[in-house]
């Protein structure tokens, strides 16, 4: 069966067209026919943001902006705050009034200079400014529509130049290295790592060092402080947190100026952030945020036995805050330590003074005008001053023997610096309470600092001040070795310099002790040890009990005390007495001066004359009497009862008389009967005189 093709009919025919059917095309009854009117203010703002980048007026703008606040900079020149510095300066002076004086008349310079620089500046700005708006008026008036086009670009290029864009690429663009996240280690965070809408929070409720190191940026970032990086976070036994940060501008001395708002942040102690910036990176510190006690795990003072150790040895004195040892050497060594009534001087001079008695080659002297100098280590000291004619006398000694071994040296074979022995010792002078001295003894210490140095006669100077209201001349930043404890923030700069407090040195921080508290006593900042760095870091001087003391000084009396060498004595001879501007008194002999300030002669001495006699007769009756000490009253009765010519004499004459002879003042006997410790004399000193 065949089959046929059916021809469509024209209905079933597709239209030949390119106009789509009304039933495939979609109908918006409610649409109107014109565009959104968002979609236009869009548009609008696309377009106007494209002519104003292509005309520069984003430059232009920032250009004008960065004029502007250079117009600023120029016209206030810094004044402001150099006027601010003057006036915290003589607030920091009260006490002083030459320094505040001074330092108000400095102040009151600034504001006229600051007037006077204001209306100069004002002026020329006026003339400039008149000159520009006169061409554009006159461009204006004439009707040059040249004139003005060529003003409103040049006005226009002029704003441009000055806001375009300087910033340089970094080097993975330059180089075309692909970027890498930075590793870093546990503990370390940056900026882009803080949580978005993070507030500060108190430091002990962080667990992990990663969380205190959020806890710090986000107390950092609250305080304004332009920090970009929190790194090395460690928990500190026993005392609280220690890391590193990193500042984008200016220095990390602006973490010391926001301390006071930290400490709020981070709910710490009072004095609780301590920052130490880092010498060889500048824009680093390190923070430390104390909890506690961080000199409680600190180790006691070492057993150092008699002559064990050499006047050039390093010896440890403190610790520092982040538990290194403080070790000094004083040979050569020139020293000022201040500290504030109860800042722990008379400790850290002890603490100076116990190493410089345990050595073989070493001298050391105790001056002290008003208290009681180096006290439980007297026993271990080869003289000791206390009355302006003793202090006097012995500094002349010195000076003029400093001037003698200059001399001696290189008949010696020592080259251009003393060198210590036991054949010819170092000098230690300790001289505490500086400015209760004399005119004439604060001169002679003075010339000492200046040429003992050479000669190993080192002189460590102690005062409850460092300005010139104290030391009276500006000496404190001349000598090399200089340490702060508490104090008053006029003493850290003169000590210091001027910008330390910013540099991290706060010794005016520390709070000196009280009857029932010992707060920082012995806490100081250092400068000038030889071999360490100058850093601004707290140190805590070890503090020895005085029973401790006691018996060391006995130990090392014990096994003797040295003398000046025979060299030195007899050089002192052929040279004249220093020219220092004063009256001088009389320069003595090593022996007068022993027996001027009530020390025991020379091993070796002895007593000629009419004196030996009553020496005599005193060994004699405690021989017979079979003791080894005896009170002074005891020894009166018994001399009376040896030789009738003692019936007439009185306990004063008979001390006077011993004195007289070398056997010193009475000394500290011990236990005598029911008598705790009295006073009297002992068989050996007087048998040594024989």
């Amino acid at each position: 069966m065949a089959i046929t093709q059916q021809t469509p009919t024209t209905a079933e025919r597709p239209p030949l067209t390119l106009v789509p059917p009304a039933s495939e095309t979609p109908v918006f009854k409610d649409e109107s026919a014109s565009r959104k009117r968002l979609d236009s203010v869009r548009t609008i703002a696309e377009h106007t943001n494209r002519i104003a980048h292509l005309a520069r007026l984003p430059h232009t703008l920032r250009g004008y902006r960065k004029l502007g606040r250079r117009w600023l900079d120029r016209y206030h020149n810094h004044y402001p705050q150099l006027i601010a510095d003057a006036d915290q300066a003589v607030r920091d002076a009260a006490g002083d009034v030459h320094a505040a004086g001074s330092l108000k008349d400095k102040a009151d310079r600034y504001r006229e200079e600051y007037k006077e620089h204001r209306k100069k500046y004002l002026t020329q700005t006026a003339a400039a400014a008149g000159a520009v708006t006169g061409g554009v008026g006159f461009g204006v008036v004439t009707g040059s529509l040249w004139l003005d086009a060529l003003a409103v670009l040049g006005t226009l290029g002029f704003g441009a130049f000055h806001g375009r864009d300087r910033s340089q690429p970094d080097a993975e663009t330059v180089l075309g290295l692909p970027a890498e996240e930075t590793v870093r280690a546990h503990g370390s965070v940056t900026l882009d790592d803080l949580p978005e809408g993070a507030k500060p929070f108190p430091l002990r409720r962080a667990e992990t060092a990663q969380q205190a190191a959020v806890c710090v940026l986000l107390a950092m970032v609250a305080e304004n402080v332009p920090v970009i990086e929190v790194w090395d976070m460690e928990r500190q036994p026993g005392w609280g947190w220690q890391c590193k940060v990193r500042v984008s501008e200016n220095t990390p001395e602006v973490i010391i100026a926001k301390a006071g708002g930290l400490e709020t942040r981070l709910d710490l102690p009072t004095n609780g952030v301590r920052p130490q910036p880092l010498k060889e990176r500048r824009a680093c510190a390190i923070v430390r945020l104390v909890e506690g006690d961080p000199f409680a795990t600190a180790p006691g003072l070492p057993y150092r036995a008699p002559l064990s150790m050499s006047i050039t040895d390093r010896f440890r004195i403190g610790t520092s805050v982040g538990g290194d040892p403080l070790e000094i050497c004083l040979a050569g060594v020139m020293g000022l330590w201040v500290a504030a009534s109860g800042g722990g001087k008379t400790g850290i001079l002890q603490a100076l003074a116990e190493g410089a008695t345990a050595c073989y080659d070493n001298i050391t002297i105790d001056i002290d005008p008003f208290g009681d100098g180096l006290e439980d280590l007297g026993d271990a000291v080869r003289l000791t001053a206390r009355t302006d004619e003793q202090i006097e006398a012995t500094l002349l000694f010195f000076l003029v023997m400093a001037k003698a071994r200059a001399r001696l040296r290189k008949k010696l074979g020592m080259g251009r610096k003393w060198v210590a022995s036991r054949e010819h010792p170092a000098f230690t002078i300790i001289f505490d309470e500086f400015p209760k001295a004399t005119e004439l003894a604060k001169a002679l210490a003075i010339a000492l600092m200046l040429v003992g140095r050479k000669e190993l006669i080192d002189v460590e100077i102690a005062s409850q001040g460092a300005t010139t209201a104290y030391l009276q001349q500006n000496i404190a930043q001349m000598i090399a070795l200089k340490a702060v404890g508490p104090c008053k923030v006029g003493d850290t700069r003169a000590v210091f310099g001027d910008d330390s407090v910013r540099e991290g040195y706060l010794p005016h921080k520390l709070s000196p002790a009280t009857d029932t508290d010992p707060k920082d006593a012995g806490h100081i900042f250092i400068q000038g040890v030889p071999g360490m760095p100058d850093e601004p870091i707290e140190y805590a001087i070890h503090e020895v009990p005085s029973e401790t003391l006691r018996k060391l000084a006995a130990e090392r009396k014990a096994a003797g005390l040295l003398d000046p060498d025979q060299d030195s004595l007899r050089a002192m001879a052929d040279v004249d007495l220093p020219d220092i501007g004063m009256p001088l008194p009389k320069l003595l002999t090593w022996e007068q001066l022993l027996r001027l300030c009530d020390a025991e002669p020379p091993e070796g001495a002895t007593v000629e004359g009419a004196a030996r006699a009553v020496v005599e007769d005193a060994v004699a009756v405690m021989e017979k009497r079979g003791v080894d000490r005896m009170k002074t009253e005891a020894l009166l009765l018994a001399l009376r009862d040896y030789d009738d010519a003692y019936v007439e004499w009185t306990v004063d004459e008979l001390k006077a008389r011993l004195k007289d002879v070398g056997a010193g003042s009475p000394e500290t006997l011990g236990r005598i009967g029911d008598e705790q410790n009295p006073r009297g004399y002992k068989l050996a000193r007087l048998a040594a005189l024989l």
